[in-house]
């Protein structure tokens, strides 16, 4: 039986069309190349002497700088502490500059940031306490007391929190004296950078001092948290086995 062909509606006959062809397939993306001032391999492979000489350079990126910043924390030294030093006050480098400083193991790294302390407000002076603190800078105590008075409270919580962190009798001092005239959230971190002082004055060896500090957080006035971790910290230091007796 032969196939029948299809009607238009006027009565003519239409022939049977070609099938379609499949449309061709889209070339595949290339992804974006990266622009060669985003490109950190070579930065993350230099040696200190280059990776310093980029952050002097004035015509580098914030980003080959901030690189250069993270490269030189692991293998920078004190060449290095100038050129990092030098970025504390840069508002967008000064973050990348305090993580290239903080593991250098020379001293200078403390005087850079003991220095910058007089250059520097606001979140950038929070940033240099906290490093301060993490270094654990004994030099800085006397100019953290100050800033623990600071108007501003961020600035006053940080120097109470980098105190504490330092540890030691004359820090353990300052956050007594402090725990008596600082009011709110600054009283608070006070507090809890006072339980911070207190184990590492037991660590270095100042058994008794230690525990006397654990005694003045364990105040009614205290904070709760800071007091129920004061008399469980005074608990394991008296029952630990490692006492001597």
């Amino acid at each position: 039986m032969q196939s029948r062909q299809r009607t238009s509606t006027n009565g003519s006959q239409q022939q049977p069309q070609a099938p379609r062809a499949a449309p061709a397939q889209k070339a595949a993306a290339r992804p974006p190349e990266i622009p060669p001032e985003f490109k950190a391999d070579a930065i993350l492979s230099s040696d200190a002497p280059a990776l310093i000489q980029l952050l002097k350079d004035p015509q580098a990126s914030v980003f080959q700088k901030a690189k250069a910043c993270q490269r030189l924390a692991v293998i920078g030294g004190k060449d290095a502490v100038p050129a990092l030093a030098a970025l504390l006050t840069d508002p967008q480098l000064a973050h990348y500059a305090r993580f290239g400083l903080e593991p250098i193991p020379d001293p200078a790294a403390d005087d850079a940031l003991r220095d910058a302390l007089k250059k520097v407000k606001g979140k950038l002076l929070v940033g240099v306490i906290n490093s301060l603190g993490w270094r654990r800078d004994a030099k800085a105590v006397d100019a953290l007391a100050k800033l623990l008075d600071s108007t501003d409270p961020e600035v006053a919580q940080a120097a109470a929190a980098a105190l504490g962190r330092i540890s030691g009798l004359r820090a353990a001092k300052l956050l007594e004296d402090g725990l008596k005239r600082t009011k709110g959230p600054v009283r608070s971190a006070v507090a809890a950078a006072s339980l911070v002082c207190a184990e590492g004055l037991l660590a270095q060896g100042e058994r008794e001092r230690g525990l006397a500090l654990y005694q003045t957080l364990m105040r009614p006035d205290v904070p709760k948290p800071v007091r129920l971790a004061a008399m469980h910290c005074t608990f394991a230091a008296e029952t630990s086995l490692r006492r001597q007796r």
